[in-house]
């Protein structure tokens, strides 16, 4: 099989991305404002603001740090000025963002003040574009990239058409080894045990339903016998979707007819290899989105049935739909229509040729539909309440 190359950004550390951006990551929300000045001083440069990072513990602020960290680290981004209240926690997320080799220094409000602290992280930011404007693609393999994959506001045409379609380009992407990573755990849900079966060993399968078990149990925790209205949502059962165990086993068709994952990774967690993994994501878009982008996903697969709109900062999400009131609609959302699929016009093989295509065209530089659109929506995963 002749592997397809693509023009990319190689990074110091060997990763490639697809985009080239100066990110001003904010700690906490106390930097949000100082981070937006920045970005506004210094053009070609991106602030990422969040609600969270104070009063973090446990579990939660490990998730808080690892997300943080991941998304600074992502291929996609080629520098990074970090805006905290405080050096401590600052200073872990320079470190952690630094182990990449990438250009990244951080600044701290405390006994600086707001003006200080914008002036020099403008200054800073001004060099990191600069020398950003300068890096210059190269050309780079598909078992280099690392891609993720989630539908969006799902309906009967998504199990039938547009989620296959995916799995289809994923059993290619693991055959090109390449990376690949699913998950929306919830989302699974009456088909647990059809999902455990796609693990490449035993244990695997063991630690996925581990996983779905656990939340399974915050279900019963706070006594939600019934998750109608939530899953499936109101839009899948608009679209036709009666139940959530019809709604799991479309899901699945994401993950192709052929592919078994090799491990299952935490929220936010980088892959250790090339082939398919499964991460323990919340269902909601904009979440399980950053936190693959954290991972280190430099494109993200993105069917949707009723129409889902979003998109993310730095990974640049493409969408695909088989409804054509959709793509009729919403046809400014929606980067492929395979919807000729539904009415025999095009096979599953077809539209996985193009969508494999349109990936090798996002990798080149072409903007998808949600990043013409703006769409940047970042929302950090919160385990419990802060202290």
């Amino acid at each position: 099989m002749k592997i397809p190359t693509f023009m990319g950004y190689r990074r110091e550390n060997g990763r490639v991305g697809v985009r080239n951006h100066v990110v001003i990551l904010p700690l906490d929300d106390l930097s949000n404002a100082a981070c937006e000045a920045v970005a506004n001083n210094i053009k070609g440069t991106m602030a990422i603001p969040h609600p969270y990072g104070r009063l973090q513990f446990g579990e939660d602020l490990e998730l808080f740090f690892r997300t943080l960290i991941g998304t600074g680290a992502n291929p996609n981004i080629a520098s990074v000025v970090v805006i905290g209240i405080e050096p401590e926690w600052t200073n872990r997320i320079v470190d952690g963002v630094a182990e990449t080799e990438k250009p990244v220094k951080g600044f701290y409000i405390e006994r600086s003040g707001d003006l200080n602290t914008i002036a020099q992280a403008s200054r800073q930011a001004k060099e990191y574009v600069q020398r950003a404007s300068e890096l210059q693609r190269t050309e780079c393999s598909m078992d280099e990239l690392y891609v993720s994959v989630k539908c969006g506001e799902s309906d009967t045409t998504s199990g039938l058409a547009s989620n296959p379609t995916v799995g289809n380009v994923i059993d290619k992407l693991v055959e090109m080894e390449a990376t690949v990573s699913f998950g929306e755990t919830s989302e699974i849900t009456g088909a647990e045990q059809a999902c455990k079966e796609r693990a490449a060993t035993a244990e695997v399968g063991e630690e996925f339903i581990r996983v779905w078990k656990a939340y399974d149990e915050v279900i019963k925790q706070h006594k939600t016998d019934d998750l109608s209205g939530s899953q499936p949502t109101k839009g899948n059962i608009r679209g036709g979707l009666t139940t959530i165990e019809e709604k799991a086993f479309g899901n699945l068709q994401k993950i192709g007819k052929k592919s078994r994952y090799l491990g299952v990774l935490k929220p936010a967690e980088a892959p250790v290899g090339k082939g398919l993994w499964f991460m323990d994501t919340s269902s909601a878009a904009a979440e399980a989105v950053t936190l693959w982008a954290a991972s280190g996903a430099v494109v993200h697969l993105f069917p949707t049935g009723q129409g889902n709109i979003i998109g993310n900062p730095i990974l640049p999400v493409i969408k695909l739909s088989a409804n054509p009131l959709t793509c009729q609609t919403m046809s400014e959302h929606i980067d492929l229509d395979v919807s000729a699929i539904l009415r025999g016009e095009m096979t599953l093989e077809e539209a996985g040729d193009k969508l494999i295509e349109y990936i090798i065209r996002t990798c080149n530089g072409r903007l998808t539909a949600g990043e013409a659109l703006g769409h940047r929506e970042f929302v950090l995963t919160k385990l419990y309440i802060s202290a």
